[in-house]
């Protein structure tokens, strides 16, 4: 059987041509390897450079191998955080004609770790949390596209630190099938296996002296359940809102700010009945809404400011008609930003009297908007409708401002 390479881009069957294909896999010699950490696995797997990119090839059954490809071709079509099939080399020999494994090539995800490099220097706590969260947001945004993984592991996992952000990336579809819905009991059944394969990996990091000593195997393995059924609740709940929704919106994000997740991406469908609000999950590390927020606006704030400006700002965008999240011909999110200053932000610092601002001394612009915009919250969950940006400042300017004003205003020396 002569040589075959299947792959979707024509360009890379003359690429992945150079590599040594009459070799078996583990005996590829260095000048074509690169030299990136590998994870665990029941194949033979390399990191190989073809062209300009680096790949990762694997080697298993020609069946196995075909359908891998297309199930990780099914999950980039539903934009599922996984590693990027290239091709499926079958037919191979060895220079004496003897049948060699078939393999599935991937793109290598730039940035990526596995798991046991991850935990060569001791993590702390914190990020582990961070880590077990992104892996719940893999597996419920899986879930939500129809697919059942059937080997949700630490092993099957990649994980990225992008900007302050963690990613989970799914990079073993082997035992994976593609639904149109899941039942509760195939979710259920994937997060047992979940459970029981992350507390038996970190048990193995425990034995190995490769585990902070606060952390328990057992209790790490289950925090993912409830980490997934408190996101998959959250996120599965149906709301319809009313035309006056910038209130019922950041209430839901609050709850998803209350369960450690921000928002990645928000899409809302208009319809006669009101507007369903579509929200995507992403886990955070420190900073990174300082810096999400300096390089959309220029400013340069707190990190809990930065939150809750982006929070108004992401509502803002959502709303905009000339914004469609993954449609090239739409306004870019840095667009949007700076007409969210030029049009709302600005305007609405201006609203506060000069005199008054200076009262409050160190309360930069920044500061100011946050203000507003929880005193906007906090009225509008009293009247349980969002009230409106403006009549918020309104309120906020003559009743709460005045208050500052006898509090902070300098006493005459005696």
């Amino acid at each position: 059987m002569a040589l075959q390479i299947s792959a979707t881009n024509p360009e890379h069957p003359a690429l992945l041509l150079e590599l040594p294909w009459e070799t078996p896999l583990e005996e590829w010699p260095e000048e074509y390897l690169v030299p990136l950490p590998r994870g665990i696995s029941r194949h033979v797997v390399r990191y190989a450079r073809a062209g300009d990119e680096v790949v990762a090839v694997k080697e298993l059954a020609e069946r196995p191998a075909l359908r891998e490809y297309e199930l990780l071709r099914d999950l980039d079509r539903l934009a599922i955080p996984a590693v990027d099939p290239l091709a499926v080399v079958t037919g191979r020999t060895d220079r004496a004609g003897t049948p060699l494994e078939p393999v599935l090539i991937t793109r290598h995800l730039g940035g990526s770790m596995p798991y046991r490099s991850m935990f060569e220097t001791t993590l702390r706590p914190a990020t582990m949390h961070r880590l077990m969260d992104a892996l719940a947001v893999l597996l419920v945004r899986l879930h939500l596209a129809g697919f059942a993984w059937g080997d949700c592991s630490l092993s099957n996992t990649l994980f990225r630190r992008d900007a302050g952000a963690y990613a989970a990336y799914l990079v073993d579809a082997e035992t994976g099938e593609l639904h149109p819905r899941l039942s509760d009991g195939q979710r259920d059944y994937d997060l047992d296996l979940a459970r029981v394969n992350i507390s038996g990996e970190l048990l193995d990091l425990e034995a190995s002296g490769a585990l902070h000593p606060s952390v328990d195997p057992i209790e790490f393995g289950t925090e993912i359940c409830a980490r997934y059924d408190g996101l998959w609740r959250e996120l599965t709940r149906t709301s319809v809102y009313p035309a006056g929704k910038y209130h019922y919106i950041e209430r839901r994000i609050r709850r998803l700010n209350d369960l450690g997740f921000d928002v990645a991406e928000m899409q809302i469908e208009h319809s006669s009945n009101g507007d369903t609000v579509t929200f995507v999950p992403k886990v955070v590390d420190a900073g990174h809404h300082q810096r999400q927020l300096l390089r959309l606006t220029g400013l340069d704030t707190e990190e809990n400011q930065a939150r809750r400006l982006l929070t108004d700002l992401e509502s803002w965008m959502a709303t905009q008609d000339d914004y469609a999240p993954g449609d090239p011909l739409s306004a870019r999110p840095e667009v949007l930003a700076h007409r969210w200053v030029r049009e709302v932000f600005r305007p609405t610092v201006r609203e506060v009297p000069r005199e008054l601002r200076e009262l409050r001394g160190a309360m930069d612009p920044a500061e100011i908007y946050h203000e507003l915009l929880e005193h906007r919250w906090y009225l509008s969950e009293r009247a349980q409708h969002d009230i409106g940006l403006d009549t918020a400042v309104e309120d906020y300017v003559r009743n709460v401002l005045p208050k500052a004003r006898t509090t902070l205003e300098p006493t005459a020396p005696e």
